[in-house]
């Protein structure tokens, strides 16, 4: 056993550790304090700037250029796939490494920007979060994709196509029968879905994971980050059932699809977040007691 610890006075160590943790905590602070900064400026230069034009939505030296999108090649058995279907698409179509293996941070927001037309913001927070939550630097380290599905990381409980990890450990593909019950549940112009349509389904899902699942949780974070998952495809895609499709259950991106938000510096993380609110707000389940109260306390209308 190494004495080294024990030769080191305690008031250094301590020292140390304060100072560092002092040192973490600004810098966090600062990052992501910018980057809120930063997004509010971009949501102001959208209302501002023109449109993008369909058909330029993706740069013109990326991928999917006019809905041209790389070759779509099917993840083998050895491959790393991620409980995220939009980091499992780039991977499949070639985007970023098709192995999903030893991916940079770096890399991956350049393809999450240039794919999804996600603002800088956006595109920098996903795999900066991930960067932080498996403890890597975000400039210089990598990933696999399978590394972020760290159950209660990204991954959560009642996800809309997936699971609960309680019940499948393996979350690198979407369980189809739940992608289809969300694909065929659309109560829009020709079956498209609507905010309403993924808060009840989103409330239907924790329901039955509050039942199904003993180990079963939900915090503030994870009610945020499966909103915005929703919100995405609100946004992204529209709800558009006919591309949102292909994109959850083959985790392909279908071939002359182009993101359907053209403002100009991207999707900022403040025009999701009005979307993801407007979800997150209207999912019963997280009210359930109160409104047995309510609808309880209700008088009842006796008909002749």
């Amino acid at each position: 056993m190494s004495t080294t610890s024990s030769s080191t006075p305690f008031v250094l160590v301590a020292f140390l550790r304060i100072v560092s943790g002092a040192v973490s905590l600004l810098s966090t602070v600062f990052t992501y304090g910018w980057i809120v900064i930063e997004d509010g400026l971009l949501t102001l230069l959208n209302l501002i700037l023109p449109r993008l034009k369909p058909g330029y939505v993706v740069p013109e030296d990326a991928p999917g250029r006019s809905g041209l999108w790389p070759e779509y090649v099917a993840p083998q058995q050895s491959d790393s796939r991620s409980p995220c279907p939009g980091l499992n698409a780039l991977a499949n179509h070639g985007i970023i490494a098709h192995s999903g293996r030893g991916i940079s941070f770096v890399e991956a927001e350049k393809a999450i920007r240039h794919t999804y037309n996600f603002a800088p913001t956006f595109s920098k927070l996903l795999p900066l979060y991930a960067s932080q939550m498996l403890c890597r630097d975000y400039k210089t380290g990598t990933f696999d994709l399978a590394d972020v599905a760290a159950h209660n990381g990204i991954e959560h409980d009642a996800s809309l196509t997936r699971d609960d990890a309680a019940h499948t450990i393996n979350q690198s593909s979407s369980q189809h029968a739940l992608a289809l019950e969300l694909l065929t549940g659309g109560t829009g112009t020709c079956g498209d879905l609507t905010p309403a349509d993924f808060s009840r389904f989103t409330s239907e899902r924790r329901a039955h994971s509050r039942r199904a699942n003993a180990q079963y949780t939900m915090s503030t974070i994870h009610r945020l980050f499966a909103s915005a998952n929703s919100a995405i495809m609100m946004t992204t895609f529209e709800g558009r059932v006919k591309d949102l499709n292909p994109w959850l259950i083959d985790e392909r991106i279908p071939e002359g699809w182009e993101p359907r938000v053209r403002d100009r510096m991207g999707l900022t993380l403040t025009k999701l977040n009005l979307t993801a609110t407007r979800i997150e707000l209207g999912v019963e389940e997280e009210v359930r007691d109160q409104l047995k109260w309510f609808r309880g306390s209700k008088p009842i209308v006796q008909r002749k």
